[in-house]
């Protein structure tokens, strides 16, 4: 029997999460820089470089690749040969290893699980509990997979239980288009196939802990059906044209995997879940020997791609001075660099505001001529004004956002992804505008961030109201104030492109 210690376990754990906060998987890297290098519609080329220079970014710092440091999800394999040597259960092991990770004074992370979800939804402040699926196989060891899942990527989540005779790939290109870009993609697309409709989701979700190999199976080609349909749809998915952050472009997905099981007669339960931007696991085993030792990559494979803001080509805008006439006058499609201070806010803060302007209360900031940027930043560490502090999905705040523009005086806001029919009529409406910054490039953005304080709401903790003074800060004109939103006209001019342009999207 192969006795596992309590504190490797648990030291393997924190160390890893800590790893994949900083450190995307190599082949993740390299399928982008790949992307970047075909990519030729130059909102999405932008777009993905400010990912790949973020990457490296955090890679050398040591800091998170996304504000968004995800929920904790651990893959177990146990051999059946194993003696734990614990006091505390696998949950409880796997918990503390979270704990110790989030909680890190040199790379602290954003701690978002939320406890009593349907009631208090009070914040954990060390983001426990993760989500263990065991596994007891044969063997004399414990393979372990960690990995972090965003918000954004898993909320556009799917199931459905097609009839045994409905096509999975028909099903697949009539949903990616309903799940917008609030997944930050180009990322990987997992599909689970069969089983019952929890077993398909778990295969989905265990599908993306496997490396990117599209490349390979391209250049070999299928040798089963499974491997067929991966390739299908990564063709036909990429010509959806969605692109990078939704934006139009060649490269939607990097890779498509696939698990299946068997099924009843009657069924064809299939689950979709993507990872985005800011894809991050790590895979290691004990044996008894000791904590895992997981190796940095080599930088010199990270591609050589140093996105800077381009004063030429883009727009500086003064936060300080914004007039509504200004705001009015921006096209679809215009980037801007924003210089000056922005008001944040997200979720919690928006349902607070609503229920105070309710109840005739005053608010604690002014929002007069101010901008709102959707964000949970990351904690700062040493000298650092924020942490990493990438946008949000904007969608989320769509119900508020006739509530804002009527009530409070604001006059544009920053996010990520499209927005939906009721915030484009709300922004068309005030002659407002949404303007769009890169999800996955989430300490890039911080390092435009000069000073930020708590302004309201600090109960609330990453949620609260901050103030930020940003110096070049990068952002797109997503909706103009006649409603025209590039996330609509990007994807269907590159959709009618694809067919035509000479280039294999591989």
């Amino acid at each position: 029997m192969t006795p596992i210690k309590q504190e490797d376990f648990i030291q393997s754990v924190a160390d890893a999460f800590q790893y994949i906060s900083y450190y995307h998987p190599l082949d993740y890297i390299k399928a982008l820089g790949a992307a970047y290098e075909r990519e030729q519609s130059p909102a999405a080329k932008d777009a993905i470089a400010q990912i790949l220079t973020n990457s490296r970014m955090c890679a050398e710092g040591h800091r998170p690749i996304c504000q968004d440091t995800g929920i904790a999800v651990i893959f177990l394999k146990v051999g059946m040969d194993v003696r734990w040597e614990a006091n505390l259960s696998v949950q409880e092991m796997c918990d503390e290893g979270v704990r110790r990770a989030y909680n890190d004074p040199d790379n602290k992370l954003r701690a978002s699980v939320l406890l009593d979800p349907a009631g208090a939804r009070k914040n954990s402040r060390d983001n426990t509990p993760a989500v263990v699926h065991y596994e007891i196989v044969p063997g004399d060891h414990v393979e372990v997979i960690c990995a972090a899942k965003g918000g954004g990527s898993e909320n556009k989540s799917k199931f459905y239980a097609l009839n045994p005779s409905d096509s999975i790939v028909e099903w697949v290109l009539k949903t990616v288009p309903t799940m917008g870009a609030g997944w930050c993609p180009p990322g990987i697309l997992g599909i689970g196939i069969g089983g019952t409709p929890e077993k398909a989701m778990l295969l989905a979700k265990e599908s993306l802990m496997a490396p990117v190999d599209i490349h390979e199976l391209l250049t070999r080609g299928p040798s089963n059906r499974v491997e067929e349909l991966r390739l299908e749809l990564y063709e036909k998915v990429n010509a959806l044209g969605i692109g990078a952050q939704g934006l139009g472009g060649l490269t939607t997905v990097l890779d498509v995997k696939i698990l299946d099981y068997p099924t009843h007669a009657a069924s064809l339960p299939v689950a979709m879940i993507p990872n985005c931007a800011a894809t991050r696991h790590a895979h290691f085993h004990l044996d008894g020997s000791g904590p895992a030792v997981l190796t940095p990559p080599d930088l010199g494979e990270w591609p050589k791609v140093n996105w800077t803001p381009n004063t030429e080509t883009s727009t500086r805008v003064n936060l300080d001075t914004l007039t509504a006439a200004e705001v009015a006058a921006w096209k679809p499609g215009q980037t801007l660099l924003l210089n000056g201070k922005m008001l944040t806010g997200r979720d919690a803060a928006h349902q607070r505001i609503r229920d105070m302007l309710a109840k005739g209360e005053n608010l604690p900031v002014d929002f007069t001529n101010r901008v709102i940027y959707y964000v949970g930043p990351v904690d700062p560490v040493r000298d650092e004004a924020v942490g990493p502090a990438g946008p949000t999905t904007a969608t989320r705040m769509d119900k508020f956002t006739e509530m804002m523009l009527a009530q409070t005086g604001l006059i544009s806001m920053v996010g990520k992804a499209e927005r939906g029919p009721t915030a484009i009529e709300a922004i068309r409406k005030h002659h407002s505008a949404y303007l769009m910054a890169v999800g996955g490039a989430a300490y890039l953005v911080a390092k435009a961030i000069r000073t930020a304080r708590v302004v309201g709401f600090a109960d609330l903790g990453m949620e609260a109201i901050y103030e930020f003074d940003v110096t070049d800060m990068p952002v797109t004109v997503a909706v103009d104030s006649s409603g025209t939103s590039v996330h609509n006209t990007g994807p269907k001019e590159w959709q009618s492109r694809i067919g035509k342009i000479p280039v294999a999207i591989a």
